[in-house]
C-alpha cells in the first residue's frame, strides 16, 4: 500500500510540474492521458495571468438535441463544433470575459480555412462557437487566436479525430 501511494504521489507531482508556468506568458496545459497527450483529443488550454482560455471540438451529432437548438446548429456527424471559452479568476468562481476570437481549421485532405466564429451568451456566460464540415474519417487541426478584452493575445493549436458515428 505505501508503494502505491508513493507511485501516485510521484505521478501527481509529474502532472503538476507539466502544468505549471509563468503568469506573464501563455503556457499550454498538457492533457493528463496518453491519448490526450498525442493531441488528438482533449481540450486545448492556455493561461495568461488570471485568464484561462479553453478550446474544444466535438461532432455536432454528439450534442444533445436541446443543446444544438440552443446553439442554433444542426446535428450532423460530418460537422465539428469549435467551442472557445474565456474566463477570468479562480476556476470555481471564474467569470466570462469578452474577447476577439479568430480560428482556422485544416483537414487531412485540404488547406487551411477560416472559421466564422460567433459570440454566444447563455445564462450569464460568454462562449464563442464556429462549425467546420468535413468528410469522415478525418483529423481536423484547429488554430485559435484569442484577444481577451483589455488583455494579451494568446494562441492555441489542437487536433480532433472525427469518425463515422
Amino acid at each position: 500500500m505505501p508503494a502505491i501511494r508513493s507511485v501516485l504521489a510521484a505521478l501527481s507531482l509529474g502532472i503538476l510540474a507539466a502544468c505549471t508556468g509563468t503568469a506573464t506568458a501563455p503556457v499550454p496545459t498538457t492533457p493528463a492521458s496518453s491519448a490526450d497527450a498525442a493531441g488528438s483529443q482533449g481540450d486545448a488550454v492556455v493561461r495568461v495571468g488570471d485568464v484561462t482560455i479553453r478550446a474544444s471540438a466535438v461532432q455536432t451529432a454528439q450534442l444533445d438535441a436541446a443543446v444544438a437548438r440552443r446553439y442554433g446548429i444542426a446535428r450532423d456527424p460530418g460537422t465539428a463544433l469549435l467551442l472557445v471559452s474565456v474566463r477570468q479568476g479562480p476556476d470555481a468562481s471564474a467569470s466570462a470575459l469578452p474577447a476577439a476570437v479568430t480560428a482556422t481549421v485544416a483537414g487531412l485532405t485540404g488547406g487551411r480555412e477560416p472559421l466564422a466564429m460567433r459570440e454566444l451568451r447563455i445564462d450569464g456566460l460568454i462562449d464563442y462557437i464556429g462549425t467546420a464540415s468535413t468528410t469522415l474519417p478525418d483529423t481536423l487541426r484547429f488554430e485559435v487566436t484569442v484577444v481577451p478584452q483589455g488583455g494579451t493575445a494568446a494562441s492555441l493549436q489542437f487536433s480532433r479525430d472525427l469518425y463515422p458515428l
